[in-house]
């Protein structure tokens, strides 16, 4: 919905790349993003986000796939950094006011809270901190 309010500001030709950059990063990344540091993410998750993305940076550059412009290109075109880096460091950020929280908080009690699995798993679960950076 938000891109539909801005879409006749960000998808004009006459419009600096630069100032439909920083409409993206201030009004239509943050509602992308809404409530992500809680979200167990998972690849195609990440995936899905990516390509949504992309697919709004192309449409305010005036640029098709037909066009063959690489997303680097696009993204350094409107200063933007990928929406996943983002999510990372969003909830890089959650993690890092929750262990700032006194140790009587709820989700301080559940970060350090350990369940025994009764049931053998045909795969491993992921864990709580899985998300937070790459292994």
């Amino acid at each position: 919905m938000k891109w539909r309010q801005v879409t006749g500001t960000t998808c004009d030709p006459r419009m600096p790349l630069k100032l439909k950059g920083k409409i993206y990063k201030s009004v239509i990344r943050p509602v992308m993003l809404y409530g992500s540091e809680c979200w167990a993410v998972k690849k195609t998750d990440e995936k899905r986000l990516h390509v949504a993305e992309m697919r709004l940076l192309r449409w305010m550059c005036g640029v098709t796939r037909m066009d063959k412009v690489r997303n680097e290109y696009i993204r350094g075109s409107l200063k933007v950094a990928p929406v996943t880096e983002k999510l990372k460091g969003n909830r890089l950020t959650w993690y890092g006011q929750v262990k700032r929280r006194d140790e009587t908080h709820v989700t301080k009690r559940i970060m350090s809270l350990h369940v025994d699995d009764k049931m053998e798993r045909e795969r491993e679960a992921k864990e709580k901190m899985d998300g937070l950076c790459e292994k």
